[in-house]
């Protein structure tokens, strides 16, 4: 009988599951909720609202107090929990005062639907902003060794507040890994095929420094990807080294 990613992972002690209302619109949560039936508390679970489409395809995002809590709600339906352990604005709503937003989440946690706040994919300035109207436990930025721009004002951020870092996409969307030489082995609909870095001439350059990473993890007795994660814990850990 196969048995799912999550409950292989808490056998090895990982209990962090992160997700969106985005992801397969909804349906991973769902998945979720199949997979840690009977076995909730052995989680953390993380879900994200406002990472959005419009009509013609391109990203928008939601950020109305009103909007807010109806995501969450409809999460917690589909989790088949009481609580969201830690909810995630996704994309900020450039609309609406992120002050609006994190206190309608802050409404959320003295209701007791959900226990910590964080935010993805937002400006240093923005973060700052949010974490005055409620205390943040998490900020989700892409990084890795070709996506560093958080180490410049984040990271640092995020170490004097005490807000704890997520990196996303660690492995480059998996590119990192030096398993992807051709977007044609891409499944039909993957949104890395429609990404600058995987096309012409910039797939060329990347490759090419792909080999020396690999290059360099075989000097080091390691693959590609674990030296990619060593990099963002080494990282991570320099930048709070108390943690």
């Amino acid at each position: 009988m196969q048995r799912s990613t999550p409950c292989v992972a808490r056998e090895i002690g990982i209990d962090f599951l992160d997700s969106s209302d985005a992801y397969g619109q909804g349906r991973n949560e769902e998945l979720i909720a199949r997979a840690v039936k009977d076995h909730r508390n052995d989680y953390v679970i993380a879900s994200k609202f406002g990472n959005l489409r419009a009509a013609d395809g391109s990203p928008t995002s939601g950020g109305r107090p009103e909007y807010v809590k109806a995501c969450c709600e409809g999460s917690l339906k589909r989790l088949e929990t009481d609580v969201i352990d830690l909810y995630y604005i996704h994309r900020v709503d450039p609309t609406v005062p992120v002050e609006d937003t994190v206190g309608a989440m802050s409404d959320l946690v003295q209701e007791g639907k959900i226990r910590h706040l964080g935010i993805c994919e937002a400006s240093a300035t923005t973060i700052r902003r949010a974490h005055a109207t409620h205390p943040l436990s998490s900020a989700q930025i892409e990084y890795s060794l070709w996506t560093r721009d958080v180490e410049a004002e984040i990271l640092p951020l995020c170490e004097e507040l005490g807000i704890g870092f997520v990196a996303y996409s660690p492995l480059g969307r998996g590119f990192l890994t030096g398993n992807i030489a051709d977007t044609a082995a891409l499944r039909p609909g993957d949104a890395r095929r429609n990404m600058p870095r995987f096309q012409g001439d910039n797939l060329r350059r990347n490759l090419a420094l792909v080999e020396r990473l690999k290059a360099f993890a075989a000097a080091d007795n390691s693959g590609a990807a674990g030296a990619c994660l060593d990099f963002i814990s080494g990282a991570l850990h320099r930048a709070d080294p108390g943690h």
